[in-house]
């Protein structure tokens, strides 16, 4: 229950609060709490009542507040398990309440994901093109599946909305996110050890809709995302009128000492700045994680959102880490496809975007620029979306030496009639099937025009006869770009510019 609404419910003539000990769903048989953090138990329960917590041998209680909530925390341990964690609830002296327990089973200690964004994180199993060869093999009672169900909402809640955490199977799997399963396949696979993934995500949103709204007002460069919100709502006066009517379902429900109805699931409202953290994010927080993997960006690609991506994303990140107050947890994220959007799309900017968010700590960027389609936004190879965040990941929360990313811009230095463009990542570095395609450079008057491109070593000399003297480079920048430079490890390079 939100704080809010107990709040105003506790102040209700004749109200009383919960009678029992409650869990939050996050808080189920079969999940996976994460190794080597403190096991962060919570709930709700009657005022006052002691509550206590075991798990692994240990057992810590506490007392419920006087609105009802408790949280204790245990010791953190090693992977391992099925466990079993009991909670039980005591009531307080001259209390008629029974004793209570609530047990969960098999649990597992591992190392726990969260998977959010949009649609290409949100496409399920069953669409992958790998779907029939996988899905059938999906049994694996070490990696464990929590899906988040759809909710925008103003406020930020307590409980999320879900049916609990489930075991990997070819049931299970078939509705899940193809990249997240890849990935945490791939995960349990190479560290042997129980994953679980949290699938919280949908389609079609923007990323300040998964940003806390106090976060995005802290940096005033953000506002014009506030007024394209305003834009939009005034363009959908239906979906308006539903949010004004509930408002006022809500006060009619308060009136009668009745539960507040749930709120209108429309576009609108999953479009709305902090409406997703709040509903989607927000009750995940207490719950200890390893890290997280995204899949976002399409829907900040017009003109007007493209520019303010890098702030707003960064933004984001930042202030989850705030969160879950575990520090700089690793942040694995990938880079937007190659698709024919429409002329008031700017993908490239996106992109580029992107690419420089790899300047805050702990972060890693798969890039996807080879295995889209270009017809279409959803591109079934989900295979390697998930391989490619798995790498990332081996390297920046396992520790492995392995490479984990393909050719990054570094700088440009030009060099007469030709313009030299330097790459990390680059050894082995190659195009793939013919010459290099996907370089432009252009003059001091920035106008860029195709060139020609050549491998020396770890850098690419780029030339055109367009430009006498060339002083800005870029690679595949396009909604759609024809690129084929990759290094030994068969990584694709990020599209870049080195016009700032």
């Amino acid at each position: 229950m939100n704080l809010r609404i107990l709040l105003l419910f506790a102040l209700l003539p004749g109200a009383t609060l919960p009678a029992e000990v409650t869990l939050p769903k996050i808080l189920s048989s079969h999940m996976v709490v994460q190794r080597d953090l403190p096991v962060h138990v919570w709930g709700m329960a009657t005022p006052g009542e002691s509550v206590s917590v075991s798990f692994r041998g240990e057992t810590r209680s506490t007392q419920a507040s006087p609105l009802g909530r408790w949280s204790v925390y245990l010791s953190p341990g090693a992977a391992g398990g099925p466990f079993q964690l009991a909670v039980k609830g005591t009531p307080v002296a001259g209390g008629t309440d029974a004793t209570d327990t609530l047990t969960l089973d098999d649990v597992l200690v591992g190392d726990v994901w969260v998977a959010s964004g949009q649609s290409n994180m949100e496409f399920e199993m069953w669409k992958a093109a790998t779907a029939a060869q996988d899905i059938p093999h999906a049994d694996n009672p070490n990696i464990r599946l929590l899906f988040v169900k759809k909710r925008a909402i103003e406020y930020p809640q307590d409980d999320v909305d879900s049916d609990g955490w489930a075991a990997s199977s070819p049931e299970t799997a078939k509705n899940f996110s193809a990249a997240a399963w890849y990935f945490a396949r791939d995960i349990e696979h190479r560290e042997h050890v129980p994953v679980g993934v949290i699938d919280t995500v949908w389609g079609g949103t923007p990323v300040e809709a998964w940003t806390r709204t106090a976060a995005l007002g802290e940096d005033a460069a953000l506002a014009p995302l506030f007024a394209a919100w305003d834009r939009k709502a005034a363009l959908e006066p239906d979906l308006l009128l539903a949010n004004k009517n509930w408002q006022q379902q809500i006060a009619e429900a308060r009136a009668q000492g009745q539960p507040a109805p749930p709120p209108p699931v429309a576009g609108l409202d999953s479009w709305g700045p902090g409406m997703l953290y709040n509903g989607m994010i927000a009750p995940l927080t207490p719950f200890p994680i390893r890290g997280a993997i995204w899949y976002q960006g399409e829907s900040n690609t017009d003109f007007a959102r493209a520019p303010l991506y890098g702030r707003a994303f960064r933004t984001m990140i930042e202030d989850w880490r705030r969160q879950w107050s575990e520090g700089d947890f690793p942040f694995l994220f990938v880079q937007i496809s190659n698709y024919k959007a429409t002329p008031a799309a700017d993908w490239p900017t996106v992109r580029d975007q992107q690419l420089k968010t790899l300047g805050l700590s702990n972060t890693a960027m798969a890039v996807t620029i080879d295995i889209g389609n270009p017809d279409n936004v959803h591109p079934t190879d989900k295979v390697d979306v998930g391989l490619r965040l798995a790498r990332a990941a081996r390297v920046l929360s396992y520790g492995e030496n392995i490479e984990d990313s393909g050719p990054v811009f570094r700088q440009a230095t030009p060099e007469g009639t030709a313009i030299r463009a330097w790459f990390d990542h680059a050894k082995g570095l190659a195009a793939k099937d013919g010459p290099v395609t996907g370089f432009e450079v252009a003059g001091k008057d920035g106008k860029f025009s195709p060139a020609t491109a050549t491998i020396e070593g770890t850098t690419v000399v780029v030339t055109s006869p367009a430009v006498a003297e060339p002083v800005y480079v870029r690679y595949g920048w396009t909604n759609s770009p024809q690129c084929n430079l990759f290094n030994g490890e068969g990584l694709p390079a990020s599209p870049f510019t080195s016009m700032r």
